[in-house]
């Protein structure tokens, strides 16, 4: 079905022809127009037109006002202040308006009119290290980001780079020579969760261990060394031992986005070590091209604007003095095989915000070197601290940082203690089975932490506070998972009724104010995709979740007056259901149909 125009869009469209025919000296003015809480709608684009045309504003707007057709979908059109248009549409243009929304599988959003090609990089754990909670917040909001942007039509290529290359390997590697059975599991028990935390403790026991010896013992640190030397080289034996901690970790990484509820998979999973071929080749590029240059025996790129304390330019070293490779290597090679073998002209980056300056610096030496050309875009969704109730970065009791399974299973066993609460105050015959409050509890729980992730502006730092996360009041995912599951429990109820629009009706204020705002679903999502802020799509849901309960107080749904008011108020119901469920969807939430 083809995409539905929003109200707003509909009354752009009258106004510009408005404009146009009862000033056509103004050629194609924007009408500017914009929600307002006078009206349904504010037209602001006189004011400025009068400027340009000498005229006076209060009667332009006079005459747009008298071209303006006569038809279902504008109810009054004010002539305010000095010029402003407050619009107020009619109550059969939001009814008939929602009914073709309802119609769609989409509900009515529009595809994007340009589509491309976005890579996404995002989640990026540290092979043979536990992930902790500062991994949280570039999985949550990268795989909303991906979701939202593939609902918009785009074309997403999921990146995750994994830190899987490094000095540390020799000395794991060694240590696994040494204790080959190290990495052994004891037995397959099919459970995903328990192979991971296995997997995981192997990984610590094994990190620990070869730790410390490479601490206290000088001949294993030469070994360890030299095996270096040969994982760089690509012996094939060393190598063979490496995949084995990739592997390993794999499996505990996919054991904690499984309980994440996010697919991630193994084709996406590209780490560093995938660049290693491309390394040498994107240094001699940097300096043919005079885009890098040698300083102090280092490859570097230097910048104008970026300096030190003792104010010396700091440069991006992209191969160290000793011939090593840092992390530019890797990134500006990662750049080129995503812009010319994945065809990617926009590359999107949730990285930390205290790599701000690396990615910026990175991202400049890429367009010096034409590898992102005019018709590419590379954009760093920054993304601030997760902090304690104290206001300070998120540890444990004893200053350690929290272990990101530890949180959610955490958040898993409050929330389910909020449903079972909730199901023992229900009669006997609605109560849940235990099964059911421990399949609602994780649902809950893991849609607690990511909203409380996405409804915050990613460059802000946010506070950890489970008993809020998981409250049904306030600006909680409870709160609109709770929403969602009170409309089916209603539509359960409903018997014979069924949702049906009825254009003809009057509407109450509460049912003019929810349908305007669904009617909003699909802008909204425009400007998420457009902007990278999941946040505002987060905004909206509550905004729709608060709105309906409004609705819910002031219109009685089963009970209304008459059979046709009772079809109408379900259709509104069900609409909001269906945009409730859609938007918590592209946030990577579970919305269940009984809380």
């Amino acid at each position: 079905m083809a995409s539905v125009p929003s109200l707003a869009s509909t009354v752009q469209q009258r106004l510009a022809d408005a404009l146009s025919a009862a000033l056509p000296e103004a050629g194609s003015a924007d009408p500017l127009l914009r929600r307002s809480d006078r009206a349904d709608f504010q037209a602001n684009g006189i004011l400025a037109l009068a400027k340009k045309l000498k005229g006076n504003p209060r009667e332009l707007a006079t005459k747009v006002v008298e071209a303006l057709p006569a038809d279902d979908v504008l109810k009054e059109v004010e002539v305010s202040g000095p010029g402003f248009l407050n619009i107020t549409v009619s109550d059969r243009a939001i009814v008939d308006t929602l009914a073709a929304r309802a119609a769609d599988d989409r509900l009515g959003v529009p595809y994007a009119q340009e589509p491309g090609t976005t890579v996404v990089d995002y989640a990026q754990p540290n092979v043979a290290k536990e992930m902790h909670v500062g991994h949280l917040r570039s999985a949550v909001i990268g795989d909303a980001m991906v979701q939202i942007l593939e609902f918009a039509g785009e074309k997403v290529v999921r990146r995750h780079h994994i830190g899987d290359w490094g000095t540390q390997f020799g000395m794991l590697i060694q240590y696994l020579i040494e204790h080959p059975h190290e990495l052994d599991h004891k037995a397959d028990t099919g459970d995903t969760q328990a192979s991971g935390e296995e997997a995981m403790s192997n990984l610590n026991r094994l990190y620990k261990a070869s730790r410390a010896l490479f601490d206290s013992d000088e001949e294993f640190k030469a070994r360890a060394r030299d095996r270096v030397v040969l994982l760089q080289s690509g012996d094939p034996e060393t190598i063979r031992l490496w995949q084995r901690f990739v592997d390993e970790s794999k499996i505990y990484f996919y054991s904690v986005f499984d309980k994440l509820d996010m697919e991630v998979r193994d084709p996406d999973v590209v780490g560093e070590s995938g660049y290693n071929d491309m390394l040498d080749e994107t240094c001699r590029l940097l300096e043919e091209s005079g885009v890098a240059v040698r300083s102090e025996g280092a490859l570097c790129v230097f910048f104008d604007d970026v300096k030190g304390p003792d104010g010396k330019p700091v440069p991006l070293i992209v191969r160290k003095s000793n011939g090593g490779y840092g992390y530019a290597a890797t990134d500006l090679s990662a750049i080129r095989d995503r812009v010319q073998k994945l065809g990617a002209d926009t590359l999107l980056y949730v990285v930390d915000a205290r790599q701000s300056l690396h990615f910026k610096m990175v991202f400049e030496t890429a367009r010096r070197a034409g590898w992102l050309g005019d018709g590419v875009k590379a954009v760093q969704l920054a993304f601030g601290t997760v902090l304690g109730k104290d206001g300070k970065p998120f540890k444990t009791r004893e200053g350690e940082t929290v272990r990101l399974v530890d949180l959610l299973d955490e958040a898993i066993e409050r929330a389910s203690a909020v449903v079972r609460e909730k199901s023992e105050g229900l009669p006997e015959a609605e109560r849940l089975t235990e099964e059911e409050i421990a399949e609602r509890g994780t649902q809950v729980g893991i849609g607690a932490i990511k909203y409380a992730d996405l409804s915050t502006s990613a460059s802000r730092d946010y506070k950890f506070d489970l008993d809020q996360m998981v409250s049904l009041n306030g600006d909680t995912s409870v709160y609109l998972q709770y929403a969602y599951a009170r409309i089916r429990s209603i539509v359960r109820k409903s018997g014979d009724a069924e949702p049906v629009a009825h254009p003809e009706l009057e509407l109450a204020p509460a049912e003019r104010a929810l349908g305007l705002h669904l009617d909003r679903f699909g802008e909204t999502l425009a400007e998420v995709a457009a902007s990278y802020e999941p946040h505002r799509l987060a905004a909206y849901l509550y905004q729709l979740a608060s709105l309906y309960t409004t609705f819910y107080a002031e219109c009685p749904v089963l009970k209304a007056p008459t059979p046709e008011q009772v079809e109408n108020r379900l259709f509104l119901c069900d609409l909001t259901a269906r945009t409730l469920r859609q938007g918590m969807a592209l946030l990577g939430i579970r919305t269940p149909e009984r809380l």
